[in-house]
């Protein structure tokens, strides 16, 4: 190991892929209780969390804090160590700036010590499959220098396309208006959305029926996927496990040497995407 690798639970990693990757605990409120997530998506339970929002539960999630960073970080700096942070897409999120602010002060106080804040443009997978190649090269021995060029130039290969059930979630959100979702809801119209090169969620187009939102996803997968000794696919979903299995097995059909991991989504961009949210994420030759 040439660096640590650090990120948090955002990143939707189950255990069997965390070697070499540390995870930051993370916090976020339901109905105004506090709930500590230690970034382990096992220990997650998505089943009773998506029935919650479905049922009217009030989440609120709030960013990592500079001195979380700190806490972490500042033992490794003392002792001359590098470290590589992959975060949470700047264009949702300030978690990415908090990370910042602390490898600025701990590099000007420990300049023997390297730190690097990547910023995933990504959630959820969309940054965890970026840890995990920030993990491989550590074991490979790459500098973290290196290793930094290497992880800022595959963020725009970081591909993550993804789809939601129910439209009033991105609603609360403001991704869509009220009387998009209300209409959309209507007509049964899903879009499909990705994170984009600075990080914000979009759509890039719409369909109707939740089956054709699936194979929109999959011809997404198979216009950009990169045949590259890097097959790793990654599928999240918001307790819709079934349609997830679905995706995998079109995925397969497509690229029969993919690795794929399902799991359940995340709870803090959950929180924004709700119940029925289906997401791929994998290595593209572009978003």
């Amino acid at each position: 190991m040439s660096f640590h690798v650090f990120a948090d639970g955002t990143a939707n990693l189950p255990k069997q892929l965390l070697e070499g990757i540390t995870l930051l605990p993370c916090s976020y409120l339901v109905n105004d209780n506090q709930v500590t997530y230690t970034g382990d998506i096992e220990d997650f339970n998505g089943h009773e969390y998506y029935e919650g929002l479905k049922n009217g539960d009030k989440i609120k999630t709030s960013l990592l804090n500079t001195a979380l960073f700190l806490d972490y970080f500042t033992p490794l700096a003392q002792k001359g160590e590098d470290i590589i942070y992959v975060a949470m897409s700047s264009g949702i999120s300030g978690t990415y700036n908090a990370a910042i602010n602390a490898a600025n002060e701990l590099m000007e106080e420990y300049p023997d010590s390297f730190i690097h804040i990547v910023d995933s443009h990504g959630c959820g997978f969309g940054n965890g499959i970026l840890a995990l190649k920030a993990a491989k090269l550590s074991k490979d021995g790459v500098s973290c220098k290196e290793a930094a060029k290497i992880l800022d130039e595959a963020v725009p290969h970081a591909c993550q396309y993804f789809t939601v059930d129910d439209l009033n979630f991105l609603k609360n959100t403001g991704r869509v208006s009220g009387v998009t979702a209300q209409i959309g809801t209507i007509l049964n119209i899903k879009p499909i959305l990705f994170g984009d090169s600075t990080g914000h969620i979009i759509s890039c187009s719409k369909v109707r029926g939740r089956n054709n939102a699936i194979k929109a996803i999959v011809n997404k997968y198979a216009e950009k996927r990169m045949d590259t000794e890097d097959q790793t696919v990654c599928i999240s979903h918001g307790d819709c496990l079934e349609d997830a299995n679905k995706l995998a097995q079109m995925v397969k059909d497509i690229n029969p040497k993919a690795n794929i991991t399902i799991s359940q989504h995340e709870p803090f961009s959950g929180a924004h995407v709700g119940p029925g949210m289906l997401g791929l994420f994998f290595w593209g030759t572009e978003r």
